[in-house]
């Protein structure tokens, strides 16, 4: 199948994910909503970002902080109403910013109608819009399907003495996409959004709405017995049967059809670890754009960051979603090193996915060079955290972000937010805006340089480095970051313009490239 068209406005991008519940309070609860995001999207049009990426705020019981839909035509009270959000639509029209907001495909809530009406009456039409089976011969679960969030993938309904599949929580009941009801819904539900204005849609858990039609066992990774951790557990198995089926590009081919007709974007949360099986979700004519989730896992090493890099870059080139932060992962800068060093790791490494083809995603607060917060435990309110005994949790990139001096760090005008604010007023944007060489200016300068890149080729070529350096050119430009503590001098050949650096200032000229510890640079054949 030939590559289609894909929207000329997704070319080079930058997005930026809105995590609605910590981005800007509006309406003094203590809880991020559209009314706080409306009023602060100014930052992201100074900033320079291109799509604004926002996480769920249909109505929900927000077991799983919005994750667990309702309503997908609906907006939680909690958040607002339609009309807040059709203002935040028109306020990025009026900044040139494209809207992208998160579906949640997978599954739904128990309190959507689709499900209270499969418990209601298990011979009708709605029951067989999720996954049901009847007991293994031991009274226990069909399978050895896990959650991501600890136990077991199933949960019984006693009324009927069936099971019921769920890849997350018991109250996010897992859809059944051969059922051709629930993918006309669905069709429907991206109609609706597409009409009021939307550009685009971030598809949640994208590599696992279809499921095995024999739901057969996963093989396990042995000694993996006396894991904790939810997230490692299910990381201990092989998803073979639960994961990645191969039907699902079909569902995007469908969905294309739609985006086509409205200029939109399909963006996938494609948690895919292999190059090969992702480009699958992909092809011609399936998502848009795959997130590349490897960068959240590899070592702070030359050669790991190379691998990382290379491989997406070449087998998937202008589809990948680059990341190296979301609101499921802890934040880059307390991955690698924390404080001081782990900002210019992180900034390093943003340097090389702004260079590279596809769009780069920033997550709130990596412009501000975040670490993680200390959330106590009492105050934790992931469910990962607060159903599993000794499991960390999300909490630590999730809390809300600091903005200005003063109460909440300019927040939330609340007695308590949702989360501890957790942070410092030299992290916040007013303090950061004000100084030259923070973080956050030296991002907008970055986001600055990538737009200047539109036009480029998608040809990555990767010339030979000193084992210490990751390099790769594009037309005229080279990208390189220095991966160790120590300085280190390369000469690749020819005469460079440094025209960025995350260590001084650019403008120096010649044929040696010196970089300083963790620093990477961008340098202009001429």
């Amino acid at each position: 199948m030939p590559e289609l068209e894909e929207p000329k406005w997704l070319s080079g991008a930058v997005g930026y994910e809105i995590y609605i519940r910590s981005f800007a309070d509006g309406t003094g609860t203590g809880i991020g909503d559209l009314i706080g995001l409306h009023d602060r999207l100014d930052h992201l049009a100074w900033l320079g970002v291109d799509i604004v990426w926002i996480t769920p705020f249909f109505s929900s019981p927000m077991a799983d902080h919005g994750y667990d839909v309702a309503d997908y035509t609906g907006v939680d009270p909690l958040f607002g109403d339609i009309e807040d959000l059709d203002r935040v639509i028109e306020r990025c029209r009026e900044l040139a910013l494209r809207v992208v907001i998160d579906i949640v495909p997978n599954h739904t809530s128990m309190a959507h109608s689709w499900f209270e009406a499969a418990l209601a009456d298990p011979a009708g039409p709605y029951r067989d819009y999720y996954l049901w089976r009847d007991p293994a011969d031991d009274g226990g679960p069909p399978n050895n399907w896990i959650s991501h969030f600890g136990g077991p993938a199933w949960t019984l309904d006693e009324k009927s003495g069936q099971y019921y599949c769920h890849l997350f929580l018991p109250e996010q009941p897992d859809l059944n996409w051969r059922n051709p009801a629930v993918r006309r819904e669905f069709v429907d539900i991206l109609e609706f959004w597409f009409e009021r204005g939307v550009d685009g849609i971030r598809i949640d858990v994208a590599h696992a709405l279809i499921k095995d039609e024999q739901f057969r066992d996963n093989p396990r990774h042995p000694d993996t017995a006396d894991l904790v951790d939810p997230r490692d557990v299910f990381h201990s198995f092989e998803h073979t049967y639960d994961l990645l089926q191969p039907e699902s590009l079909d569902i995007y081919r469908e969905w294309r059809e739609v985006a086509d007709r409205y200029d939109a974007a399909l963006i996938g949360e494609t948690y895919v670890l292999d190059v090969p099986k992702l480009a699958k979700l992909l092809a011609g004519d399936g998502l848009h754009v795959g997130f590349w989730f490897s960068t959240m896992s590899m070592r702070w090493d030359a050669h790991s960051i190379r691998h990382t890099l290379r491989e997406p870059a070449e087998g998937i080139g202008h589809r990948v979603g680059w990341v190296q932060s979301s609101h499921d992962e802890s934040r880059p800068v307390a991955r690698f090193g924390g404080g001081d060093l782990g900002r210019r790791r992180s900034l390093g490494l943003c340097v090389m996915l702004m260079g590279l083809p596809g769009v780069t995603f920033l997550y709130q607060g990596e412009e501000l060079g975040l670490d993680d917060a200390d959330v106590p435990v009492e105050l934790r309110d992931d469910p990962i955290a607060t159903r599993n005994a000794g499991a960390t949790g999300r909490d630590v990139c999730r809390t809300p972000m600091p903005w200005e001096p003063g109460p909440n760090l300019g927040f939330s005008t609340a007695d308590h937010t949702w989360l501890p604010v957790g942070h410092e007023q030299s992290d916040t944007v007013a303090a950061q805006r004000e100084d030259p060489s923070s973080h956050l200016r030296q991002m907008r300068s970055l986001l600055e340089l990538r737009h200047g890149l539109v036009g480029m080729t998608d040809i990555v070529e990767w010339p030979s480095t000193p084992p210490e350096l990751v390099a790769f050119t594009r037309d005229d430009h080279t990208f390189v970051l220095n991966a160790t503590d120590q300085p280190v001098q390369w000469t690749p050949g020819g005469e460079w313009q440094i025209v960025y650096r995350t260590a001084g200032q650019p403008g120096e000229s010649g044929p040696v490239i010196e970089l300083a510890a963790n620093e990477a640079a961008v340098a202009r054949a001429h």
